[in-house]
């Protein structure tokens, strides 16, 4: 069955050069649209791609004239194309359902795609007759943007990523296969070039980076529903094996870290949200990853690794740490022939998977390994290796771990209340106050203490009083605060009787919370 629809080539001398400048003329027509007119810089940055795109689309055309040549339009419509644009715009629209944000950039998105879609045909017309047309900049830009987004002031980033992705596609090739191909990822190039410049320069504040990667976690059953839109792909392209071993490996590293520490490596999971959708939609690209069975494992587990010790040495340094899944991709681009080198080698032969079952072949094999991960997934949602709760996420748990001293413990009990108490909770802002007391200005505490006396909590207006020579005062959380406290990553809770939430808090680990529920009528909490 062909991987591909392809249509006879369209030819034409020059009249062809009118489609990218049709896609750039779309372009400037989106220079009207209010959100766009309201923002200065955003406009220049509209206006200076458009200028980019009509110089070129012009001296191409002045080229072409003068030398007679004539351009091909070749339409090809890639399975791997379209089926990897409709699983993502899946997780765009989903996601953007629980954060609103996503919506609201929509025309940014659809910018990016016409501008995506002329750049590359400029491009491909500057060196060769004839240009592809198919679905291929949605699966780069869609990518793109399910990691990494500059905010409006700095959006000519935006495009400047697009550039770096097809650029490098269109010019960074090898021979793979007896075939000459690209060598990077055309998304994946850009977001590690990108993640290691703001790195280096301390900028990530002008992008929406933070909020992408952690605003995934808004969604309810997201691991589930990034589970379900891989497997069209996994079945027609055969990389179930690259996701499910770097699955495996990152929940495997949690639990010996668990059990090495009695701590959670990633704070309130064992494989972060966006990493599991880097490990469904990001690294999986068929054309930019082993070909051999063993060799795709490897990359897998190369990948879990890599996020790993970037996750480590990101947190060490004190950067932002969601760029962990991002920088490590191109570098595992260059590597897939020495991985396949590796996994030929007769050292190497006895663990490849591909010798057994040899009767399974094709998309039979997939549909095996497909069950083998679906089976995995079931398990580790049952173990809550992946999925909506977490202990991570319980604040008596990091509680319990801090004061035993346990590794990171107080740190990621200081993130979880502070956390709580921009959300509004006045006992979240006193526990931050009196944790950071001992080892930040007093100062910091204060401006904690005063938040929480102005939310309306009595004991963070007794600890403002500089005058007191005791231990800082430590209550219960109110009724209003279990509604913030009590969160798992998912936003505010719905609303809930007062029984129902005394019930999640006993479950969580506050005692007020079991003595309430008991006291309510849930004898199961007496």
């Amino acid at each position: 069955m062909p991987l591909s629809a392809r249509h006879p080539p369209i030819t034409y001398p020059q009249h062809l050069l009118a489609l990218p400048l049709a896609f750039t003329a779309a372009l400037a027509a989106m220079t009207l649209l209010s959100p766009v007119v309201r923002n200065t810089h955003l406009l220049w940055s509209f206006w200076g791609a458009t200028a980019s795109l009509i110089a070129w689309n012009g001296l191409l055309l002045a080229g072409a004239l003068r030398r007679g040549w004539t351009l091909r339009v070749e339409v090809v419509l890639r399975k791997q194309h379209y089926l990897q644009a409709c699983a993502q715009a899946s997780v765009l629209l989903y996601w953007g359902w629980y954060w609103r944000e996503v919506y609201h950039s929509a025309h940014l998105v659809a910018a990016q795609l016409l501008f995506a879609y002329a750049f590359d045909m400029l491009l491909s017309w500057s060196r060769r007759d004839t240009y592809t047309l198919g679905f291929a900049p949605f699966p780069v830009i869609f990518s793109i943007n399910l990691f990494l987004w500059f905010k409006a002031d700095w959006f000519y980033l935006q495009f400047l990523m697009i550039v770096v992705g097809f650029a490098a596609k269109e010019l960074i090739r090898w021979e793979k296969d007896g075939r000459r191909t690209h060598v990077f990822n055309p998304s994946s190039l850009p977001l590690g070039i990108f993640s290691f410049g703001l790195l280096l320069t301390g900028t990530t504040d002008i992008t929406w980076g933070h909020e992408v990667a952690n605003t995934l976690n808004h969604a309810p059953h997201i691991y589930l529903m990034i589970f379900l839109i891989g497997l069209p792909g996994q079945f027609l392209f055969g990389v179930t094996t690259m996701t499910m071993s770097a699955a495996v490996t990152m929940y495997a590293f949690g639990l010996f870290y668990f059990a090495l520490t009695g701590t959670y490596f990633f704070f309130d999971s064992y494989i972060p949200i966006a990493v599991f959708l880097g490990m469904h939609l990001l690294f999986t690209d068929p054309s930019t990853s082993p070909r051999t069975e063993l060799g795709r494992i490897i990359f897998g587990v190369v990948y879990a690794l890599s996020a790993i010790a970037l996750y480590d040495l990101l947190s060490g340094l004190g950067a932002p740490t969601f760029y962990d899944k991002l920088l490590a991709v191109p570098i595992m681009n260059l590597a897939i022939k020495a991985i396949d080198w590796v996994a030929r080698s007769n050292a190497m032969k006895r663990f490849d998977p591909a010798s057994l079952a040899r009767n399974l072949a094709g998309r039979r094999r997939h549909l095996a390994y497909i069950g083998v991960w679906t089976t995995v997934f079931i398990v580790m949602s049952a173990a809550q290796g992946v999925g909506d709760s977490h202990r991570g996420h319980w604040v008596p748990f990091w509680q319990r771990a801090c004061d035993e001293g346990r590794p990171n413990a107080c740190r990621n009990l200081a993130l979880l209340v502070s956390t709580h108490c921009s959300a509004g909770s006045g006992w979240a802002c006193n526990e931050y106050g009196i944790l950071i007391q001992p080892v930040i200005r007093p100062e910091s505490a204060a401006r904690a203490f005063k938040r929480a006396c102005d939310l309306g909590f009595a004991a963070g207006c007794a600890n403002l009083d500089p005058g007191r020579a005791d231990a800082p005062l430590r209550t219960l959380p109110s009724l209003t605060d279990y509604p913030i406290v009590l969160r798992e990553g998912k936003g505010p809770l719905p609303s809930a009787p007062p029984l129902e939430l005394y019930q999640r808090a006993c479950t969580q680990g506050f005692g007020d919370g079991c003595e309430q529920a008991c006291r309510l009528g849930d004898l199961k909490a007496c």
